[in-house]
């Protein structure tokens, strides 16, 4: 299996290797830090899954590098939001303000849509969140500058900018918790990005995907998210992942 080396998806699968090795299965794992290499190991059929995308971002790579690799089951919800260092509104941001946003295009408009809904853009709103982006400005005001940087790095780079759209869990990995967002994501938004495990179509029946679900969503996982950062990221065991593709498509 091959995760990215990140604490919400690297503990719990530690957590799986054990469970899995009591079961009697024993789980390979690599980590790795890019957000491309998962997705074409498993595509290449070098590991049966991998565990470090949402929903959407999975949609877009298949439909980018034509594959249909398919999300599995749910891990956890992944929302985001928009947190600033200078600033403690979205009003106080100034004309010309410099906004960091994912330079991907699964997670590019997410940024947008939260700033369109507290009125400080207007966009196109029949494109879905999950495939907005700057094209789809159809005014601008204030003039916002968005500066488009890899999705892991969006966290970092907020002492840099004025603002920026960052996921929860990465905005807490640097002592930022949600209550200091300016704006986040409710869970209709959200639920597209919903994290999962992911693999080839035939793997999804098969019993190792039946162990790897068991294990990843078991009372230990559960336990680790509940603690991980106060509690900033809920589960999702519950989550349809075919119903919610079809959903956010409709």
């Amino acid at each position: 299996m091959i995760v990215t080396e990140s604490a919400p998806f690297q503990e719990p699968t530690e957590l799986v290797k054990e469970q899995l090795e009591e079961d009697g299965w024993t789980l390979e794992t690599t980590y790795v830090t890019d957000i491309i290499q998962p997705n074409q190991a498993v595509a290449q059929g070098e590991y049966d899954a991998n565990f470090f995308q949402n929903i959407s971002y999975l949609d877009q790579f298949n439909d980018d590098h034509g594959l249909d690799i398919e999300p599995t089951f749910a891990v956890y919800e992944a929302p985001g939001g928009i947190y600033s260092e200078n600033f403690d509104t979205l009003d106080e941001l100034p004309d010309g303000a410099q906004i960091a946003i994912p330079v991907d295009t699964a997670n590019n408009g997410r940024g947008l849509k939260l700033l369109a809904d507290a009125g400080l853009l207007e966009i196109d709103d029949s494109v879905e969140v999950s495939e907005l982006s700057q094209a789809d400005i159809t005014d601008n005001p204030r003039n916002l500058e968005f500066v488009e940087v890899d999705q892991q790095s969006v966290a970092q780079s907020i002492s840099d900018v004025d603002a920026a759209f960052a996921f929860v869990r990465l905005a807490a990995e640097i002592g930022l918790d949600a209550e200091q967002a300016l704006a986040l994501e409710g869970g209709d938004v959200a639920l597209p990005f919903t994290c999962v495990v992911a693999a080839n179509p035939n793997f999804a029946d098969t019993e190792k995907a039946e162990a790897l679900q068991d294990a990843y969503q078991s009372d230990e996982v559960q336990e680790w998210f509940d603690q991980y950062q106060g509690g900033v990221l809920d589960t999702a065991f519950d989550v349809d992942v075919e119903q919610t593709r079809r959903e956010s498509e409709s």
